[in-house]
């Protein structure tokens, strides 16, 4: 057990005076209750949405698909990234004794981050995206992220370098492991390649890229949404309690235990899918591995509190703190549970995982993001809260909202995922339609919208409390105090033996590079053999690649998010192969720049809607989609009808794609625009004759239905059917891949 709340050691050395600066704090706190309030209105927003898609009428920029990653966005990088900020510049000053390496780094930092997160809110609803999840942002603002970042993690580790005590505390180490994995991911999901200043295409295709943003999606909520809060844990657990750390062995464990293991888990996400088996069950073993250290963590932090429980019931701070805590065990218990494949066979692409997602961020980020906030003000405003009776009131809205949002996604998940696989005794499913299945979790929809609002209520009450806090007292921006240089002492004192994490503790360099190979070591397995070696996903003749017209009708599909509702990958069930028909297999997505697998599936799978249905169809269910499928809860697109396409990037395009290796003849480009408008022209007969009156070849709905009707219908091709090859003559004929599959499940 820990003898002392933070660091302790050697008591001599020189008394100096240092000045925390308390301003870059208060303007990150700031910033974190302004965007979680807006994130949290936009979340009730596309909740709404949901089951009333007509709310706020029929405006491209307010639609379901563009919303949604707006959302996440403001979430996760506005609300929980500033709150992030705020625990490390609160926390790190007092840690290491020392200011913040530069002023104006740190000012640079903020302006910095908020001028990319107003970047997020104009481009995301205008439909620039990459339609990546948790990192949808075009390539200008992924380079400033990173310059930001590599800003926030110079003053950091100046500070670090700079600090009093030898010795880093634990939550310094937390905030290293943040700083350095986060990097990594966020360069290597982001890389692309340009088109225009705001369309890129990924480097990585299909199969690659799917492996390569779920490393980058599940380890962004274990390095920007777990690592970082756990520093703030061990911080202000041990600071609100007045309690030391419970164990600092157990400490040791949870954090190297956790970091190498967290970055093996990204292909639990991908499982049934096209990505090969072995690499799936890598992600299943470590998933599951990740139970020990993180309830060991979770452990940690409420056995801290061991004999201060009566100071959690009267202290709002504490109540945040254990409810958070609390929601952390719950949701690290769920996220390996789900990567076991029996029970991923049925949560994945269910509201089910809305809900787990939902109960980390409101109540793990949420609650310690309060508890903090409700911590720091009184201190730098040197005041009191202004109202305990508001922090509780604060408290119970979050907790019985999160209630109120969880438990129907729970019940609405399991109800959609045994509707899918529901067959009748001759052997047909019982709900052929799939709106059938959506259409009877209404209620759990609008029960969410309920919850949610709670939410946001009580962070306007908590919002609304701070800020009469802060207007009672006056802000000590540049905040004295005495500090014992221990480390200069322990310099010149007579070195004492230490252990070898201790002295690791002393040496931040060391420590740094030790956790880069920690998280390095399961990304490179993973990656390296499928997304690097592009020979071992395995190819098939017959696909070839996309048209100019199919790709503009990608792009566009892309913009309007319909990613966010339709997955375009069919596993390898029966329930449904009878649905949607042949399951999907790794060559199909060759040429796939972005992947579209999807992550949730509101509508339909649509990898094999290519013929499915007349072009007139399509024309008619994304004018008035209840025309065609009656209480549908699908918005209407009526601007594509309206808006010609814009081809002024089309070559470039090709060219760019062309770069990536898709298989293009030499000097198409040139041709792609003429050939655009063939194929447009095409489909405008066929729906003059399908009896759409005055259709317009130019306009952007032609391209979207141009990509509907290519989905999935590769594989019911020939090769004689084929203009040119589009692959490696050599490579392995699409029926053994078939067989390998079918073997492998």
């Amino acid at each position: 057990m820990d003898t002392a709340v933070h660091g302790g050691g050697h008591s001599g050395g020189k008394v100096e005076t240092v000045s925390y600066d308390n301003n870059i704090v208060r303007l990150f706190a700031m910033a974190t209750l302004v965007w979680g309030i807006v994130g949290f209105l936009v979340g009730i927003l596309v909740a709404i949405k949901l089951y009333w898609p007509e709310f706020l009428g029929g405006f491209d920029f307010l639609s379901y698909g563009r919303l949604r990653p707006l959302h996440t966005n403001a979430v996760i990088f506005a609300f929980a990234g500033n709150a992030i900020f705020v625990g490390v510049y609160y926390s790190l000053q007092r840690l290491c004794k020392t200011r913040m390496y530069s002023d104006l780094m740190s000012k640079l930092h903020f302006w910095g981050w908020q001028t990319i997160i107003v970047s997020a809110a104009l481009t995301l609803p205008l439909g620039i995206t990459t339609s990546k999840e948790y990192a949808e942002l075009e390539w200008p603002i992924d380079l400033a992220i990173a310059v930001v970042w590599i800003i926030f993690g110079w003053n950091m580790l100046g500070t670090i370098a700079r600090r009093k005590d030898r010795h880093m505390y634990v939550a310094i180490w937390f905030y290293i492991a943040t700083f350095i994995t986060v990097a990594l991911l966020h360069v290597v999901n982001s890389l692309a390649l340009p088109v225009s200043f705001l369309k890129s295409y990924s480097m990585f295709a299909g199969v690659q890229d799917a492996l390569v943003q779920w490393w980058y999606g599940h380890n962004a909520v274990a390095f920007f949404l777990t690592t970082p809060f756990l520093g703030i844990m061990y911080y202000f657990i041990p600071k609100a309690s007045g309690r030391p750390v419970f164990s600092y062995r157990l400490s040791i464990v949870h954090f190297w235990a956790l970091i190498f293991l967290y970055i093996w888990a990204g292909p639990h996400h991908l499982l049934y899918t096209a990505l090969p088996n072995w690499a799936q069950s890598l992600g299943v073993v470590f998933s599951f591995m990740l139970i020990a250290p993180s309830w060991g963590g979770m452990v940690n932090g409420l056995m801290t509190l061991r004999g201060a429980w009566d100071k959690v019931r009267q202290d709002p701070v504490l109540k945040f703190l254990v409810v958070g805590i609390t929601a952390y065990g719950m949701s690290t218990f769920e996220g390996p549970m789900m990567s076991l494949k029996n029970i991923n066979a049925i949560t994945h692409y269910t509201d089910y995982i809305i809900g787990h997602v939902h109960l980390g961020a409101l109540l793990w980020n949420g609650g310690l993001a309060f508890a903090m906030l409700y911590y720091i003000f009184p201190r730098i405003y040197r005041t009191k809260l202004h109202s305990l009776s508001m922090a509780n009131w604060h408290f119970w809205l979050m907790t019985l909202g999160v209630l109120i949002y969880v438990i129907p996604l729970y019940w609405g998940g399991i109800t959609q995922a045994l509707m899918w696989k529901q067959f009748n005794p001759d052997g047909t499913l019982v709900y052929q339609n799939f709106l059938e299945t959506v259409t009877q979790i209404i209620p759990m929809y609008v029960l969410r919208s309920i919850g949610g609002t709670l939410y946001l209520v009580g962070a306007c009450v908590g919002a609304w409390n701070l800020y009469k806090t802060a207007k009672s007292g006056s802000l000590l921006a540049n905040e004295d105090v005495q500090v014992v240089d221990r480390r200069a002492a322990e310099k010149a004192a007579k070195p004492q033996k230490e252990g070898f994490h201790r002295m690791l503790e002393g040496a931040p360099f060391r420590f740094t590079v030790l956790t880069l190979l920690a998280v390095l070591i399961g990304g490179v397995v993973e990656f390296v053999p499928t997304a690097v070696i592009k020979s071992n996903v395995p190819t098939i003749a017959t696909v070839t690649p996309y048209t100019p017209l199919e790709l503009e009708g990608r792009d566009i599909y892309i913009r309007e998010g319909c990613y966010t509702c339709h997955s375009q990958m069919i596993r390898p069930f029966r329930s449904e192969t009878e649905r949607y028909g042949e399951y999907s297999q790794a060559g199909e997505f060759v040429y796939d720049h972005p992947f579209q697998w999807g992550s949730k599936r509101t509508g339909p799978d649509l990898h094999r809607v290519g013929g499915k249905y007349p072009d007139a169809w399509h024309w008619k269910h994304m004018w008035e989609p209840r025309s065609t499928s009656p209480n549908s809860i699908m918005p209407s697109y009526p601007w594509m009808y309206d808006t010609d396409l814009d081809i002024s990037h089309t070559e470039g395009k090709i060219l760019t794609m062309q770069k990536l290796g898709v298989p293009y003849p030499d000097g198409y480009a040139t041709q792609a625009v003429a050939d655009l408008k063939s194929q447009a022209q095409g489909i405008a007969d066929a729906l003059t004759a399908g009896g759409i009156k005055d259709v317009d070849p130019n306009k952007e709905i032609i391209a979207v239905i141009a990509y509907l009707q290519r989905l999935g219908t590769d594989i019911k091709k020939t090769p004689a059917d084929m203009e040119a090859p589009t692959a490696d003559d050599e490579s392995d004929e699409w029926g053994d891949e078939l067989d390998d599959v079918e073997g492998g499940e």
